[in-house]
């Protein structure tokens, strides 16, 4: 997976719907979600689109995600939030300012709000897990 400094290094360069575009393509390279883990308990609430996060692995303290959407802009803006946290320290991610490190993508402007709204969700998800297992 990406960096996420390499995605907005891309993402700064485009406009309009070549950000789509862009956001689409992350969606596509996501690791594969196998449809059995997409369950009620790995669904994020108040999404407009479905939306699935698993925690796959912890391998030392370090979290691995799997994620996926049934819509593709959406999917784009799970593997945004999943290539901030993507194999970090649980303690390091638990602390981390998510939002504040997707806010150069700008995704309120640039995306509609119900494409968006489920976004401080998956964040929350994807702490909480991170202060759990910090947390030990």
């Amino acid at each position: 997976m990406r960096t996420l400094s390499d995605i907005l290094e891309e993402y700064e360069f485009l406009e309009g719907d070549e950000r789509y575009g862009l956001l689409i393509e992350l969606g596509r390279a996501l690791e594969p979600m196998p449809d059995a883990l997409k369950t009620d308990a790995t669904l994020v609430r108040g999404c407009s689109a479905a939306v699935w996060v698993y925690p796959a692995s912890q391998e030392e303290q370090k979290l691995h995600f799997l994620a996926d959407s049934n819509a593709a802009i959406t999917k784009g803006i799970v593997a945004l939030v999943i290539a901030a946290v993507q194999d970090r320290p649980a303690a390091e991610v638990a602390q981390m300012d998510v939002m504040g490190a997707l806010a150069p993508f700008d995704l309120k402007s640039q995306l509609s709000s119900n494409r968006t709204q489920g976004v401080p969700n998956m964040i929350a998800l994807v702490k909480e897990h991170a202060a759990r297992l910090a947390a030990g």
